[in-house]
């Protein structure tokens, strides 16, 4: 189930994270490569597959869903506004 793995998935990036406070490590973002393959569904160690996620997508994914919100905004007042000429 697609739940199950997104669950896995935080389970094993929670798990990362609090190794890396054990370890008393520095580094703000411990590593952790897993992730999941989206051919099989399964959790996957992404650097074993050679998949790395650019700063470019992060940033791009960034401002699509800025964009988005201020699209689903302006629908929103489009629809409040002829509400209230209809009353």
């Amino acid at each position: 189930s697609v739940i199950r793995t997104v669950t896995q998935l935080r389970a094993k990036h929670a798990a990362a994270y609090e190794e890396a406070e054990k370890t008393g490590g520095e580094d703000a973002f411990p590593k952790c490569n897993w992730g999941i393959d989206g051919t099989t569904g399964k959790l996957v160690d992404m650097e074993e597959f050679g998949i790395w996620e650019p700063f470019s997508v992060k940033i791009q994914t960034i401002k699509t869903a800025v964009e988005s919100a201020c699209m689903i905004l302006r629908i929103d007042d489009i629809v409040s506004g002829s509400k209230k000429r209809g009353q």
